[in-house]
């Protein structure tokens, strides 16, 4: 329910009243006596709206407003002062408040405000559940490709990350898709909703972090390979996660942030700030039976927006895939897909010569492939010539990207 209602004001007397008053109404009063207690309650998913005096020793009415557009724009804030200031109401409501009442208040006057204000936050909540469902029903499936068991863990280490609000660490190596990753555990999170904003670390300053915080409004933030963070802004980061609420850093690296630490050429204090949830990302060579999926999804990709036709990808397009340790994960997968979509291929300097396992790859796919146009594609038959189990069999034909539809007459 929707039924919280943050009461600030330094004067206790006035907080007990207001308190009184709206427990008769049937709500539920969240007392604070200054900004600093008020900021706590303050978040994206709060409950209920902000009923605030104005004029409060140390940060102001004022000030409590600037920090809950910050944090939620669509959090609404009911203004109270005891001074018939026009400017100050002009101000107030300019600077977005949804109302502006004179004290004392008239109690049925007030409570008519506070439920306009209340269906007014319900509606949003409401609105931002049926988005955020929408929006992140299937984006670990959508986005996180392969049919492999390694493919799944990746995604269900992708879920429960999302279910958690603490900061991330993935690990992972170069061309892995780290900022995929995280853009999934956004979508999925509570905050799908909000800001999704990407900082390459190398190039960050103290500045550019503050600016980062402040673009997310209770978001997430990818810190692209945050190994290379310098010095300087990794103490700015220290103090922005300490001072904000609710923006969540999600940091990448394929780089042993521990070691670096315990070297002192990282931060142990933001290391072990950083280090709460880790997400593995593996390399394309530990799951090559995702090669052939995911070369398929990233031409489709590729012709959907450059307007081509899709190729043909035949049965030697994926042996050669197969055959090659793509070290640089599923960045050169992509750019070998843009490429074959366009009509280019791959010259034979860009192709790198596979190494003893390539080489026993394309062995066992001639092989599996030779038994299948044998025996017209009937994998059964092709599967009992080459005295493997079933199972055994579909497993390796799944790895390989080899459909025994293919080989039938």
């Amino acid at each position: 329910m929707t039924d919280r209602v943050l009461v600030v004001d330094d004067d206790r007397a006035v907080r007990e009243a207001l308190a009184q008053t709206l427990e008769l109404a049937g709500l539920v009063p969240v007392l604070a006596a200054s900004f600093i207690e008020a900021r706590d309650h303050v978040s994206p998913d709060f409950p209920g709206i902000v009923l605030s005096d104005i004029r409060m020793p140390g940060r102001d009415g004022f000030h409590l407003l600037d920090h809950v557009r910050k944090t939620d724009p669509d959090l609404p804030v009911i203004l109270l002062t005891g001074e018939g200031d026009v400017p100050m109401a002009v101000r107030g409501m300019a600077g977005g408040a949804f109302d502006f009442l004179e004290k004392p208040c008239d109690p049925r006057n007030l409570l008519a405000v506070i439920e306009k204000a209340i269906k007014t936050r319900a509606l949003v909540l409401e609105n931002r559940a049926l988005r955020r469902e929408i929006r992140r029903g299937d984006a670990a499936a959508r986005l996180l490709v392969g049919t492999s068991a390694l493919a799944e863990q990746m995604r269900e280490a992708a879920r429960a990350a999302a279910r958690s609000s603490a900061e991330v660490l993935i690990l992972g190596p170069p061309g892995s898709g780290t900022a995929k990753m995280a853009e999934v555990i956004h979508l999925l999170s509570a905050a799908a909703m909000r800001p999704f904003v990407k900082l390459a670390a190398a190039s960050a300053t103290p500045q550019t972090l503050e600016q980062a915080f402040e673009g997310a409004e209770g978001g997430s933030i990818f810190l692209d390979e945050v190994a290379a963070l310098p010095a300087g802004a990794q103490f700015a980061l220290i103090d922005l996660i300490d001072r904000q609420r609710g923006t969540r850093i999600i940091a990448g690296t394929y780089r042993d942030l521990a070691a670096l630490a315990r070297e002192g050429r990282f931060h142990p204090d933001l290391f072990y700030r950083l280090d709460v949830v880790r997400v593995r990302i593996p390399p394309l060579r530990e799951r090559p039976e995702d090669i052939p999926v995911l070369f398929r999804h990233y031409v489709a990709i590729a012709c959907e927006q450059s307007d081509l036709p899709m190729p043909e990808i035949t049965p030697q397009v994926i042996a050669d895939l197969m055959a090659q340790d793509w070290p640089g994960n599923a960045r050169a997968l992509m750019n070998a897909a843009m490429r074959f979509a366009m009509g280019l291929g791959d010259s034979q300097e860009d192709v790198e010569a596979p190494g003893l396992a390539g080489q026993l790859a394309r062995v066992e796919r001639s092989l599996l492939i030779d038994a299948l146009e044998r025996h017209s594609g009937r994998a059964t038959e092709a599967a009992a010539a080459l005295k493997l189990p079933r199972k055994t069999f579909y497993d390796k034909l799944a790895r390989h990207g080899i459909r025994p539809e293919d080989y039938r007459p």
